[in-house]
């Protein structure tokens, strides 16, 4: 291999032979690894994942360059409470690895103020002293500009609620005899009203396997791409239009390829109108219908003999159940037609034996010998 390498003049960034030739690391993190190392000191503010998105790197290929880079000891991370309450991530990125007690020195020379107590430290710390009440007297609180009214608890009204008279009791119905029957029911007896309410409203039918299958495609989609997160009730509402893939005849791998392929160059901002979007603009074409199969040809049947007064013994295949060939029968057709009208007239396409075996049918008819 030849090499021509012409060193910068400006615009380098030194890369140690440690990073370059790590085979831990992929590509990525490399790359987020020696961008971050030449940047001036004004871009040190921002955080690692907003660095990333300069270089088109963020989702998973983000996650997983940050996940090397804090494996290998170039970067750390330290995530307290502040004064007013707030959670704050602090992050320390270094070109050589570090352990967790070197880094912690460091951040403690970089950023002095993080050396002090901790949050445990602060709330172990004795109360503050007591001081002085606020000048003036208290006043009772206002609600909308309007003084509370005077209550009237203790006061006696002119004209007090009535009591309630009692009801009186209805008179005891005479017991009946027992007699067998079956045991009565242990439990409360639902009222008439409730009774009218449960046959009103009968229980959902369970939903049907297409329905399952397509929101369980729905909401494994979250597990490629993040972005496509939906809930449990935007997954049931989208199964409808999912599952009608699912009688078109697709697998679930290929309603799952189908609704990962392709993704918007700008990303996905809702999960739901995206897959609503795909789900009904490239809906398959539902088959046609399959033509129902021809019925099979008839059997063929055995050759049988000709029953007909013919000179010479002769074999056909029936249709039927008839007992003499096609010719024999028009044969004795044209012999009936002669006898009635008395005339030996043929038609040009019949053959020489079928106008002898006509000829031969009428003379029996007419009773004249052949």
């Amino acid at each position: 291999m030849l090499r021509h390498v012409i060193a910068p003049s400006s615009g380098w960034t030194k890369a140690s032979h440690a990073v370059v030739r790590d085979r831990r690391m992929n590509s990525d993190a490399k790359i987020l690894l020696l961008y971050v190392q030449g940047l001036p000191e004004s871009a040190t503010g921002r955080p690692l994942g907003e660095l990333a998105r300069k270089l088109e790197m963020k989702g998973r290929a983000y996650q997983q360059a940050k996940k090397q880079l804090i494996e290998h000891g170039y970067v750390h991370e330290w995530r307290g409470q502040g004064d007013g309450g707030r959670w704050v991530t602090e992050q320390l990125f270094t070109n050589t690895p570090l352990t967790r007690d070197e880094a912690r020195a460091v951040r403690a020379r970089l950023s002095p103020e993080a050396a002090g107590p901790t949050r445990a430290e602060r709330l172990s710390a004795p109360p503050p002293s007591a001081q002085s009440p606020t000048v003036g007297e208290p006043t009772p609180p206002s609600a909308g500009g309007y003084v509370p009214e005077e209550e009237h608890v203790d006061k006696n009204t002119p004209h007090p609620p009535s009591e309630a008279e009692p009801e009186p009791k209805p008179d005891p119905e005479p017991e009946p005899d027992p007699k067998p029957g079956p045991e009565p029911e242990t439990g409360h007896r639902p009222t008439p009203a409730q009774e009218a309410g449960a046959e009103a409203t009968p229980p959902p039918p369970p939903p049907s396997p297409q329905l399952s299958r397509a929101e369980r495609v729905l909401l494994s989609l979250r597990h490629t791409r993040r972005e496509l997160l939906l809930g449990v009730g935007e997954a049931r509402a989208l199964a409808v239009e999912a599952a009608k893939w699912l009688e078109r005849g697709l697998t679930e791998s290929e309603l799952r390829h189908a609704l990962l392929a392709e993704p918007p160059k700008g990303g996905v901002r809702s999960a739901v109108g995206f897959l609503r979007h795909r789900l009904t603009h490239r809906c398959p074409v539902a088959p046609a219908p399959v033509a129902p199969p021809e019925p099979p040809p008839p059997p063929v049947r055995a050759l049988i003999t000709c029953t007909s007064e013919a000179e010479e013994d002769h074999v056909f295949r029936p249709l039927g159940d008839e007992t003499e060939c096609a010719d024999c029968r028009r044969a004795t057709a044209y012999a009936n037609w002669m006898v009635d009208t008395d005339t030996y007239d043929f038609p040009p396409d019949m053959t020489w034996r079928q106008r002898f075996v006509a000829v031969a049918k009428a003379d029996a008819l007419r009773g004249e010998p052949a």
